[in-house]
């Protein structure tokens, strides 16, 4: 079976094999070699000032930049689950919050963003995604982070990168905080989340707030190349043996050929009458509308052993996801668009003459 859903990714062969290694404590000098090493190559993934892992899902990254970074009013952007999950977080956290909401095939509007602060000059944080995944949706990050630093630069930005982080460049020059998770481009299975953090945001936190998620204790532990409280030792180790992986070529290369199979995959698609779903579709997956969406899913995953997602909430039956995130084989790539086309004909949509694959091979390896 493929795994082709927007995570988890599938783990790497060689990924599992460093991870079945003897189980190492975690407060050992062993340990902590493994663990300054990931927290440089860490540093260079992010681009930024420092960096956190924590033992937790992506959500718990999300919940602990809220707590650290936000004082007291918020504003977030909802696009989709994850966006209006930063909601929800924030209104559970007891902070006031002030919310952008679009469908979940549209982009954050700046303008929107503008009249927000202007109507509310409390604001101290703004959490949005890089890549909102209910949707397969790019938000214009940078654009809005550099106008949020104009008008204050005491205004905390915070990305959710966890389906942005390894996929592209992302230009965290008014990023205060970045979040990642282990399941999607880095491979690995779930359970351990990053934040890249700015200087300022390192100010911000201070000595911290909250217990497990007090990210002042935890920066002051992993200077030291060690944490605060029981590491993912495992993950860490697989974090390693990732970034060995995305070494062999280099990152460039990874968002090079990320970028391409993106490209690739929705001309594909598109040349064979489907429509792809956001208006600004993010390099992480490929996002399908289509009335037959639940049978092409299943005949995809029951005939020619390809497991993609679905849609959620009102876009549920609506929707399939195509994953792009990780070090994909461009072979495998073309066995889903083929797939999918074989579905179509099956459902009596369009004869199949190979349209897919062939249009998927002509955009990806066209001469730049």
């Amino acid at each position: 079976m493929l795994l082709f859903t927007p995570g988890p990714t599938p783990v790497p062969e060689s990924v599992r094999q460093a991870m079945a290694t003897p189980t190492l404590h975690h407060r050992t000098p062993e340990f902590e070699e493994i663990f300054k090493e990931a927290r440089e190559r860490l540093l260079k993934l992010f681009v930024m000032d420092e960096c956190v892992m924590l033992a937790s899902s992506g959500t718990g990254a999300m919940q602990a930049c809220v707590l650290n970074l936000c004082k007291n009013k918020a504003l977030t952007v909802n696009a989709g689950k994850f966006g209006e999950r930063f909601g929800k977080i924030v209104t559970a956290m007891g902070k006031e919050l002030v919310e952008l909401k679009y469908e979940w095939n549209t982009p954050a509007s700046l303008n929107d963003v503008k009249e927000a602060l202007a109507q509310n000059s409390d604001i101290d944080a703004l959490f949005i995604q890089v890549s909102e995944s209910a949707g397969g949706l790019r938000h214009p990050v940078e654009e809005i982070a550099a106008y949020v630093k104009s008008v204050d630069s005491d205004i905390m930005v915070v990305a959710d990168g966890i389906t942005a982080v390894g996929v592209e460049k992302i230009d965290t020059t008014n990023i205060d905080a970045l979040v990642a998770g282990s399941q999607k481009a880095l491979m690995l299975p779930p359970g351990l989340a990053m934040i890249g953090l700015s200087s300022a945001a390192v100010e911000r936190i201070g000595e911290g707030v909250d217990y497990y998620f007090n990210l002042a204790s935890e920066i002051k532990k992993q200077q030291k190349n060690t944490t605060a409280y029981t590491a993912p030792t495992t993950l860490i180790i697989g974090l390693n043996a990732i970034f060995d992986e995305i070494d062999k070529e280099g990152l460039d290369t990874l968002y090079k050929n990320t970028a391409k199979r993106a490209e690739a995959t929705q001309a594909a698609l598109e040349s064979i009458g489907l429509t792809i779903y956001p208006r600004t579709p993010a390099k992480s997956m490929s996002t399908v509308i289509d009335d037959d969406a639940e049978a092409i899913r299943k005949l995809l995953k029951t005939k020619y052993k390809v497991n993609m997602a679905g849609g959620q909430d009102h876009l549920k039956g609506k929707i399939f996801r195509i994953n792009q995130m990780g070090l994909i084989a461009v072979h495998e790539s073309v066995w889903v668009v083929n797939a999918i086309e074989m579905a179509l004909a099956e459902l009596g949509r369009r004869d199949f003459d190979g349209t897919a694959s062939k249009t998927f091979n002509e955009v990806y390896f066209k001469e730049n």
